[in-house]
């Protein structure tokens, strides 16, 4: 295959730019390294069917030659990242998303757009199921990236529906591995930073709070299974197994030997209490389920942690 993957240069793109590669397909990699970094991707340009271009997609996106499917990544993804960027955040969702099936549509190619767990907000339902609707505050700090993920599902499918596109949604739940930013954001890359440096463990809330946590090459895997699959609705891609914040503390404090205390701060606005997908699609349609235990996820993220710090 060729496919072209905006937000190559992020954490999950990288780790799709890479997959790709090594199954011998052709990658052209489009990311404006906003909260991408080119380090993430510069091992990759050793292949001969690798192509980094750095272009901001909320404009007009042209590739030579045929295409055979756009997968499209770029989008500011933590929340320190869409506070930070909040306008760049909805633009790439509106605007880069319509860009992006743009490319496949003249390229008749099949497009997966990376959308997420987010679109289910505050959830009242637990696990959430792809037919629920969400719990979304549309105007609050997080809705920048709520509602740009909303958006860009609701035009993947006006494509699909009116321009008879092939087209993938891959609500993805939280993701952790190699590359993530340390000043990232997000609860394990803020952990195990802490933990390593000896700084005391923030906690936001009462720590009761649960996130479900998948490894970045599970991830991966569920979603080039997404691609090749006959299926143009939402799918979950998570790990179900879920885990309270003052578990995971506890957990990466002692993967690390850290010393670190754990300090406890108000919980953020609109901070969802339960986060765990139903991925019974996913099992069903894709055979896919996670398979690496949280702990031995957490090591390699520890270990390349070290290894940057």
């Amino acid at each position: 295959m060729r496919v072209v993957i905006t937000g190559g240069a992020g954490f999950i793109g990288s780790h799709l730019c890479e997959y790709f590669l090594k199954k011998g397909d052709e990658v052209v990699c489009i990311d404006n390294l906003l909260t991408g970094k080119i380090e993430n991707v510069e091992h990759l340009f050793g292949y001969d069917k690798f192509l980094f271009i750095k272009y901001d997609v909320t404009n007009y996106i042209h590739v030579v030659g045929e295409v055979d499917a756009v997968l499209h990544f770029a989008s500011p993804a933590s929340p320190v990242d869409y506070t930070t960027y909040p306008i760049p955040t909805l633009k790439v969702g509106a605007l880069g998303t319509h860009k992006a099936l743009g490319l496949a549509k003249e390229k008749r190619a099949i497009f997966l757009l990376a959308s997420t767990s987010e679109v289910y907000g505050d959830p009242e339902v637990t696990p959430q199921p792809e037919e629920y609707y969400g719990n979304v505050n549309a105007i609050g700090v997080r809705g920048v990236y709520d509602e740009a993920k909303r958006f860009a599902e609701a035009m993947t499918m006006a494509y699909h529906r009116y321009h008879k596109l092939n087209v993938r949604i891959a609500r993805i739940f939280n993701t952790y591995g190699p590359r993530m930013r340390i000043n990232d954001g997000r609860v394990i890359p803020n952990f195990i930073y802490q933990a390593l440096t000896g700084k005391p463990l923030t906690i936001y809330g009462d720590g009761s709070q649960t996130r479900s946590f998948c490894y970045i090459d599970d991830l991966v895997e569920g979603i080039y299974k997404l691609l090749l699959a006959d299926y143009n609705y939402p799918v979950n891609l998570g790990n179900p197994q879920e885990i309270t914040i003052n578990a995971l503390a506890k957990i990466i404090l002692s993967l690390t030997n850290s010393t670190s205390t754990i300090e406890y701060k108000p919980l953020p606005e609109d901070d969802p209490k339960r986060r765990s997908p139903d991925i019974s699609k996913a099992k069903k349609i894709l055979s896919w389920e996670p398979k690496v235990p949280l702990e031995e996820g957490l090591k390699k993220t520890i270990a390349w942690f070290k290894e940057i710090l």
